[in-house]
């Protein structure tokens, strides 16, 4: 499928704007997929093409925020491959279960979600002074939220940063790197599956995966220098978007 040079281009700047968005909260789908989409790209090749371009934003991300000291490496070893083979695990349920079963499900969990970040308070302490993390819950975290990104997708990175302040009490910036690694893991997956399958344009998301790299390293920044206001800030948008576009979905079934 061709597509013209100035699409290319402002899918391009698309992706560099989802790939900041995403670095922060997460949700960078929401402006990639509809511009997939509006490009005249089948759903199925959109859903493809912006797994292919996503996961250098994921991964750009990963990397600033490793450099800021804050992913927790003893806990990534074990929330990489969980994340990794729960994505795998979950894209092979979408053959048994319609995806779209759980959008009531999620759209309920997003609110209740939003409510808590809303009003919780910033960790008091930094990650050193805490107690370690315990790696079972963290693996399941990664794993379970690994499947439903393969399943479904939608609000992946919000429920992993919830996930992570609210069973580890961690920061939002601390929260956020975590994620990363969750989501970085589960976007390998998705590539390499929708690869195989042959619905990934990549004369479409190489381009996209420029954009997509510079934005998460600009989100990822953004989020180090802004601290925890600008991360609850982002997330928070995000689900407010995320609410809103689950709802329509559900009205017009």
């Amino acid at each position: 499928m061709a597509v013209s040079p100035p699409t290319v281009l402002w899918l391009s700047l698309a992706a560099l704007l989802a790939g900041a968005v995403d670095a922060i909260g997460g949700g960078g789908g929401l402006v990639t997929v509809p511009a997939l989409l509006a490009a005249g790209l089948p759903p199925a090749l959109a859903l493809g093409t912006n797994k292919g371009q996503s996961v250098f934003g994921s991964g750009a991300a990963l990397l600033r925020y490793a450099r800021a000291g804050l992913v927790d490496g003893r806990v990534a070893r074990v929330t990489f491959p969980a994340g990794l083979a729960g994505s795998l695990g979950g894209a092979a349920l979408v053959l048994l279960v319609p995806p779209a079963a759980l959008r009531p499900v999620v759209l309920g969990l997003l609110v209740a979600v939003a409510v808590v970040l809303a009003f919780r308070p910033s960790a008091p302490t930094s990650r050193a002074t805490r107690p370690p993390r315990h790696l079972g819950v963290a693996v399941a975290i990664a794993a379970a939220i690994g499947a439903y990104d393969g399943f479904f997708g939608p609000g992946t990175g919000t429920f992993l940063i919830f996930a992570f302040t609210w069973f580890f009490d961690a920061r939002y910036q601390e929260a956020s790197a975590d994620a990363k690694v969750v989501n970085f893991a589960s976007n390998l997956a998705a590539v390499g599956l929708f690869a195989a399958r042959g619905v990934v344009l990549w004369p479409i998301a190489l381009p996209m995966a420029a954009g997509q790299f510079a934005g998460g390293l600009l989100g990822a920044h953004l989020a180090v220098r802004g601290g925890d206001r600008v991360v609850r800030l982002v997330v928070l948008g995000v689900v407010a978007v995320l609410v809103a576009k689950l709802a329509l979905d559900l009205a017009r079934v």
